[in-house]
């Protein structure tokens, strides 16, 4: 039973008599009066229990975008139902509106509307759907929890996709869709054409030129229907935070823009998501479909608490394909010590194919080492809009060591690049918003050099 603010005001009604009359009786005959009244609307609300609920609604929704969905409320009882109804979601789904009123006649359903827009990425759910009936004079209602399970699968925001045109224009470019015809060691035949002054000599086709007694050339295409895997590191290296977002959330995004760019390319992409075990798989997406599976997969993601088991990313590669391939391993390569375990399987993965590593660089680490202030900083106190410098006795030391110990971490991931890039894998570094396009990049020139 739950009271309304309406009953609690008629009780304070109470208080007039008894202040007119300096008597306490009339009082207590009024809030019996009132508490009567309140149970008899119990009684005559209808029954909670009674409520069938239905759910209709997206299974999948877009982190930040905004989805809609419907909630059905069918009254069984006998009686009229004066609802407030509340979808008890995670607030993170940014269910809104938060209560909604209904009235529904007895043997009939209403429908109510709701809004979406969560704002992180995994499995929202909803516990159940609390349904408070209230009666016709307004002063108590009967309130119960319908068992109602609802599920949302939130997806990563995907923002790295504004990247994609511009990268699969070059893809065109290269595959002789526009003037520019490329050539190059790896790439197919595609088709024969007259000699124009600059061809290179090379690409002369001297039977085709016999038989017209013109010159001939072949002109080239990339090659398609090749293979392309992308590890994505779901170890606790995933877990440290670069520009509020955790780093797993980047190599997120690089997989979807790279999977888009390769699946519209031609070749065949596999998703694989490890840790110290290999958590999730996507095989065979494709080109109208590659963004929902990843995105899918990609949102339940988190960061665990073990380290990656990188010695067994060259088995499950094998276990994808055993022709060349060009692999992705979406992690972060930050010092000797954290790096090891995948700077010794890199050797293994070389010999067979074309590697990218990623390395995602920190902007307040290189801000610091360049001694710019933090803007949300304890360190430096703003004045006026302007940043005043510390004194020399109070915190020079202190930022000394700030700047060594950021100068320290900056030439470490660069030590750990160039071993990375000595066992033969070509690393991309940058800052989270600068890798998702610098992978598709890599993915390009791979394609224009015919190293696929």
């Amino acid at each position: 039973m739950a009271v309304s603010g309406r009953f609690v005001a008629l009780l304070a009604v109470a208080i007039v008599p008894t202040v007119l009359l300096g008597s306490a009786r009339a009082g207590v005959a009024w809030v019996v009066v009132v508490v009567l009244a309140a149970g008899l609307d119990v009684l005559l609300a209808a029954d909670p229990r009674a409520v069938r609920i239905e759910r209709r609604m997206p299974h999948l929704a877009r982190r930040g975008s905004a989805t809609e969905g419907t909630l059905v409320l069918a009254n069984d009882g006998p009686r009229p139902l004066r609802a407030l109804v509340r979808d008890m979601w995670e607030p993170s789904a940014g269910h809104e509106p938060n209560r909604i009123r209904m009235t529904v006649p007895a043997g009939e359903r209403r429908v109510a509307r709701v809004r979406f827009t969560p704002f992180r990425r995994g499995r929202r759910a909803s516990t159940g759907v609390a349904v408070r009936s209230t009666g016709p004079l307004g002063l108590a209602a009967r309130q119960a929890v319908l068992a109602a399970p609802g599920e949302l699968v939130v997806t990563p925001p995907f923002r790295s996709r504004r990247h994609l045109p511009s990268r699969l224009a070059r893809l065109r470019e290269l595959d002789g869709e526009t003037t520019l015809q490329l050539r190059g060691h790896g790439t197919e035949f595609d088709s024969l054409r007259d000699y124009v002054r600059g061809d290179d000599v090379r690409s002369i086709d001297w039977r085709a030129t016999a038989r017209r007694q013109d010159l001939v050339v072949r002109t080239w295409r990339p090659e398609r229907d090749r293979r392309v895997v992308v590890v994505v590191d779901a170890g606790r290296a995933g877990a440290g935070r670069v520009e509020d977002e955790p780093r797993l959330d980047t190599a997120i995004e690089s997989a979807l823009l790279l999977g888009a760019l390769a699946t519209a390319a031609g070749d065949r992409v596999d998703l694989v998501v490890v840790d110290d075990t290999v958590r999730d798989r996507v095989h065979g997406a494709t080109r109208t479909d590659v963004v929902r599976r990843f995105g899918e997969r990609l949102a339940l993601a988190e960061p665990g608490l073990a380290a990656t088991d990188w010695s067994a990313v060259p088995g499950v590669v094998d276990q994808v394909t055993t022709s060349r391939a060009f692999v992705v391993l979406l992690s972060s390569l930050d010092s000797v010590g954290a790096s090891a375990d995948l700077l010794a399987v890199l050797p293994r993965l070389t010999r067979r194919h074309a590697v990218v590593v990623t390395s995602i660089a920190d902007p307040a680490v290189e801000r610091m080492a360049s001694g710019e202030p933090e803007p949300d900083h304890d360190g430096p106190e703003r004045r006026g809009g302007r940043v005043s410098r510390l004194p020399v006795g109070s915190g020079a030391e202190r930022d000394v060591y700030r700047r060594a110990a950021a100068e320290r971490t900056l030439l470490d991931a660069d030590g750990v690049g160039d071993v990375a890039r000595r066992a033969g894998a070509e690393v991309v570094r940058g800052d989270p918003t600068a890798v998702p396009p610098a992978v598709a990049d890599a993915y390009i020139r791979a394609k224009a050099g015919g190293r696929l």
